[in-house]
């Protein structure tokens, strides 16, 4: 029947990820609208018991990740490729390091960049441990939990799924979904019950993630609107917001890659850092400059104690809504922005993939934070305040950059600038996120019908206007409670992710120094071959007919033989020049050396 629909509907997917996705997240919105305080409670008390009791697990597995890659990066795996063993990288650094950019750190930079150190500023963490909000040590404390929230964690989260799509899906040539991760453990299984399963819970995790970031996004748009051209802040316009910017992405996913992400991506790049050269240059330039290298310095010194820091004795509950929410949320759409950085990572070396996507985002998002930080701090202690007051007293986190701003000249204009990037983001956010979940339905990234893409955003839509209007506590409560309990899936997948790259690369990697590996076909999902295979498939005219693909996941050649350096071809002990044998044995040359006659 599902095979039957699908046909009818013209679509190019797999029928049973696709319409189990589909009716997972219909159910969800529908539940939302007609059972409003019914699904809520249960929500509330689900993620409740899960924080109280689970929060832990979280925390120390972001951690574990970061330690895992570090790991990787080091040992002689670092120097195994992305992709053949002969393969230059696809992008140069530069590219490479621009895409990085773009994926994914945009909205987080633009909600978070003035909320969060404010936020910790007037109300600390660690109060418990004598620190006085508004004090010179709250900064520094706030600062520290900033960078802890937004650089190195934050992009392990983002680093491993990638890291495992980069390796499968370039290494072993398999299908861009998550289930291809588990081939190690799996098998063929991966097109089966298991592995759609696996597939099923990585689509609605991600489209639930990006739908927690537009909620967040429409929250900033519609408090910045509401200061700048006094619209009032209610569920109509947070709706109205909703629609105008899925629908914008809808046109852009309908103008493709080229014209639509590519072009977005660019402009919102640009944008972010003009907006961050003006904070720069009419904000406390030197106290910034300083005040950045100082707080690195801090944050890494802190480090330990803030990768695994529970709030064990004071129990306030601060981790639960601060650092728990985070790692949830970023972990469900971590497959979205891993598919996306294993696609512009090909051919490089797992050290250098590793070392790249955690620094060079990283280090932005350190000076991104610093300098807005730093020129709030200054707001509050030299100048005139207001921030904590708005932040921190009236709960106004959405309109937390715009209170800012306000501080500086042509704030109006400014303002609106602001509020243009912030859509932008979320445009391309939503656009992309149509895209890669369209892959990952379809198993192939060689074309994807518009109406597919189409409709995941339009799901993104209607899954952030549920969480964020319809749901019985609404507003970031709302989007918090929900997402903490998807994230629990993928913490738990996240391990077993670790040991099947763990368990390929053993299995495909050699002994030799230049770490040779066994290279394999194209795998594309059954069904898909079965279309190509067709005399009637329209879409022919859009893959390579000549190459070589298997449903099954099969090597193109063995893994390479170990040969010892010492040993001969014909397995008889290597001498070295002046006589010393050097064999398993550990014989002396001095016994059996034998001069030629020449000699």
């Amino acid at each position: 029947m599902l095979n039957r629909m699908h046909d009818a509907l013209r679509l190019r997917t797999n029928p049973a990820i696709f319409f189990s996705s589909a009716a997972v997240i219909i159910i969800f919105v529908l539940g939302t609208i007609f059972f409003t305080d019914q699904l809520d409670a249960g929500v509330s008390v689900a993620s409740d018991w899960l924080l109280t009791n689970l929060g832990w697990f979280y925390i120390l597995g972001v951690t574990a990740f970061l330690v895992f890659l570090i790991y990787i990066a080091a040992s002689r795996y670092g120097r195994a490729k992305l992709g053949p063993d002969d393969e230059a990288p696809e992008h140069s650094n530069g590219a490479w390091f621009a895409m990085l950019f773009a994926a994914g750190i945009g909205s987080i930079l633009m909600f978070w960049g003035v909320a969060e150190p404010v936020s910790h500023f007037g109300d600390p963490p660690r109060a418990s441990s004598g620190i006085e909000a508004g004090t010179a040590a709250a900064a520094v404390d706030a600062m520290n939990f900033t960078y802890y929230h937004f650089t190195l964690h934050t992009w392990t989260i983002f680093t491993l799924p990638a890291l495992c799509f980069a390796y499968f899906i370039h290494k072993r040539n398999l299908p861009p979904r998550v289930s291809s991760i588990f081939q190690p453990i799996l098998g063929e299984g991966i097109h089966g019950p298991i592995g759609k399963t696996i597939d099923v819970v990585a689509i609605i995790g991600t489209v639930f993630g990006i739908a927690v970031s537009i909620g967040l996004g429409t929250l900033q748009i519609n408090g910045g609107l509401a200061q700048v051209i006094g619209i009032p802040e209610n569920a109509l316009w947070q709706l109205i917001i909703i629609g105008v910017v899925c629908g914008l992405a809808t046109i852009s996913v309908s103008l493709g890659l080229d014209k639509g992400i590519k072009v977005l991506s660019n402009l919102n790049i640009v944008m972010a850092v003009l907006l961050l050269i003006f904070i720069v240059v009419f904000g406390p330039t030197l106290f910034m400059a300083k005040g950045i290298f100082e707080s690195f310095g801090t944050y890494i010194q802190q480090l330990p104690e803030l990768a695994l820091w529970n709030d064990t004795f004071a129990n306030t509950g601060w981790q639960n809504t601060w650092t728990v929410f985070y790692w949830a949320w970023t972990i469900t759409w971590s497959p979205f922005v891993g598919i996306f950085i294993a696609r512009i990572s090909r051919g490089r070396t797992i050290r250098q993939f590793v070392i790249g996507v955690l620094a060079v985002p990283a280090g932005f998002s350190v000076l991104w934070f610093g300098i807005f930080g730093y020129a709030s701090f200054d707001i509050e202690m030299n100048k005139d305040g207001g921030l904590v007051d708005r932040v921190v007293d009236q709960g106004d986190i959405p309109g937390a950059l715009f209170a800012f701003l306000d501080h500086y000249p042509l704030s109006g204009p400014i303002s609106v600038i602001a509020i243009v990037l912030v859509i932008i983001f979320f445009v391309t956010s939503v656009d992309s996120a149509a895209l890669v979940v369209d892959t990952m339905n379809n198993g192939h990234e060689d074309f994807n019908p518009l109406p597919q893409r189409i409709f995941w955003a339009a799901a993104v839509a209607v899954v952030t206007a549920a969480l964020l209007v319809f749901s019985g506590s609404g507003g970031l409560e709302a989007l918090q409670s929900t997402i903490i309990l998807v994230g629990l899936p993928f913490f738990i997948i996240a391990y077993f992710q670790i040991y099947a790259l763990m368990r390929a690369l053993r299995e495909d990697a050699g002994e030799l120094p230049a770490v040779k590996m066994r290279k394999w076909k194209k795998v594309l999902p059954p069904e898909e071959v079965e279309r190509r295979d067709d005399g009637e498939d329209a879409f022919a005219h859009e893959y390579d007919d000549d190459e070589e693909v298997v449903t099954t996941p099969e090597a193109a050649e063995p893994a390479p033989k170990f040969r010892d350096p010492y040993v001969s071809v014909d397995g008889q002990s290597k001498k070295k020049r002046h006589g010393t044998l050097s064999s398993r044995t550990g014989s002396s040359s001095a016994e059996s050396y034998r001069p030629s006659s020449s000699e």
